[in-house]
C-alpha cells in the first residue's frame, strides 16, 4: 500500500469486467478512475466547527477508554485479530450485531459495527435522507493535529456511500451506506491518527503523514488470518441484517480462495481466471471440492476486510452473491491486502 494512495480494485465472478477505482469509489463497470496525488500545502486548511454532545452510548463512548473498561463493559472479546495499522481488533460478534474495537496502548481507537447497534442518533438502517439532513454531509472534512492540517476530499460517491463526519476535534466517524436502498449498512468510528493511516479519501494536507509499519511475514499471516475471519462474520452478519440465512465455513474452500489471493498479489494482475487461464472451476476441481453451484468475489487493496464487505455491497454482481439465499458455504482467503471469496452451494 502506498504512502499517498490506495487503488481499490474488485471484482466477481458474476461480473467478469475488472473495475479500477480509486479511494473506495462506487463501482461502476467498464470505467477506469485515477486518483490525483496528494498535494503538499503550504497555506492554512480552515478548520470546521465539529458536532457537540449529538453521540452518545456506550458503544460510542469506548473511544479513548481503556481495555479494562471495554472488559468491564462487553466482556471477553471471541478472539482478537492484529491489524496492519498498529491496534489488534477485539471481536465481539453475537446473534443481533458485530462488533470490532480496535485497541492500541491499552486505548480503543477505532471501532466498527453492524447489524442491531446503536451510536446514537446513528442506528443501522437508518436512511440515507434522514442522517444527512442530522449531520450535514460535506465534500471536504478538516483534521488538525499540533502543526499537521490535513482536508479529507470527498467524491460525489464517496458522500454517497461512506462519508465522513468529525464528531470532535480528534474523533471521525465514516457511515457506510447500503446504496441499493440508501439505507446505513454499517458504521465505524475512528481518531483522526488511525484515519491518516487508512487513507479511504484524497488527502490535501501540510506536514506529515503517518509512517506504515514494517511488518514481518508472521505478522501478515496473523492478520490475513484475521481479516479471512472478520470477512466470514461480516458476511453472515450482512446475510442476517437481510433476513438471509448464515453460511457454513469451509477450510478446504478457504485454501482454494487464499492460493488465488496470493496468485495475484505475487503475479500482479487481478481477475477471476489466472494467468494459466485456469478459472474457479479449476481451482476447486483441483481440491477435489464437489459442490452444485459456486461464485466468487474478489476485491484488492481496500484498507481491511471491513471496507472490502461495504465495496462488496455496493457492487450489484459481488451483492449478488453476499446474499444469494441458495449458498451454503464459504471459504475467504486473503493475502496482503488482496481478498477473495468463494462461496458453494451444497445439498
Amino acid at each position: 500500500m502506498r504512502l499517498w494512495k490506495i487503488l481499490l480494485l474488485i471484482g466477481s465472478i458474476a461480473v467478469l469486467t475488472i473495475v479500477f477505482f480509486i479511494n473506495n469509489s462506487t463501482l461502476k463497470s467498464n470505467e477506469s478512475v485515477m486518483e490525483k496525488e496528494n498535494q503538499l500545502e503550504t497555506k492554512q486548511i480552515p478548520h470546521k466547527k465539529v458536532l457537540s454532545e449529538q453521540f452518545t452510548g456506550p458503544i460510542f463512548d469506548m473511544i479513548g477508554k481503556s481495555t479494562n473498561e471495554l472488559e468491564e463493559e462487553f466482556g471477553d472479546p471471541i478472539r482478537k485479530d492484529m491489524s496492519a495499522y498498529g491496534y489488534v481488533w477485539w471481536v465481539y460478534p453475537d446473534e443481533e450485531s458485530y462488533l470490532q474495537f480496535g485497541v492500541e496502548d491499552e486505548k480503543v481507537v477505532t471501532i466498527y459495527g453492524t447489524g442491531d447497534i446503536q451510536f446514537e442518533p446513528v442506528t443501522i438502517g437508518k436512511p440515507y435522507k434522514d442522517l444527512n439532513e442530522e449531520l450535514d454531509f460535506s465534500k471536504e472534512v478538516t483534521y488538525q493535529h499540533k502543526l499537521n492540517s490535513y482536508q479529507f476530499r470527498l467524491s460525489k460517491e464517496e458522500i454517497k456511500s461512506k462519508p465522513l463526519v468529525q464528531v470532535t476535534d480528534h474523533i471521525f466517524m465514516q457511515l457506510y451506506f447500503d446504496i441499493f436502498t440508501n439505507k446505513l449498512s454499517s458504521i465505524r468510528v475512528l481518531t483522526g491518527d488511525v484515519l491518516l493511516k487508512h487513507r479511504p479519501y484524497e488527502i490535501k494536507y501540510r506536514g506529515q503523514l503517518p509512517e506504515e509499519l514494517n511488518l514481518t511475514e508472521e505478522q501478515w499471516e496473523k492478520i490475513e488470518k484475521g481479516m479471512e475471519q472478520q470477512i466470514f462474520d461480516i458476511t453472515n452478519q450482512f446475510r442476517k441484517n437481510h433476513q438471509i440465512n448464515g453460511l457454513e465455513w469451509d477450510e478446504t474452500v478457504r485454501k482454494v480462495a487464499y492460493l488465488h489471493s496470493k496468485d495475484m498479489e505475487n503475479e500482479q494482475y487481478f481477475s477471476h481466471y489466472g494467468l494459466d487461464g485456469s478459472g474457479l472451476k479449476e481451482r476447486l476441481r483441483a481440491e477435489d471440492v464437489f459442490y452444485v453451484a459456486a461464485g466468487e468475489n474478489i476485491a484488492a487493496l481496500y484498507p481491511d476486510a471491513p471496507s472490502a464487505m461495504a465495496g462488496w455491497l455496493n457492487s450489484k454482481g459481488h451483492r449478488e452473491a453476499l446474499l444469494n439465499k441458495e449458498y451454503t458455504h464459504l471459504g475467504v482467503g486473503v493475502y496482503r491486502m488482496y481478498y477473495t471469496q468463494n462461496f458453494l452451494e451444497n445439498p
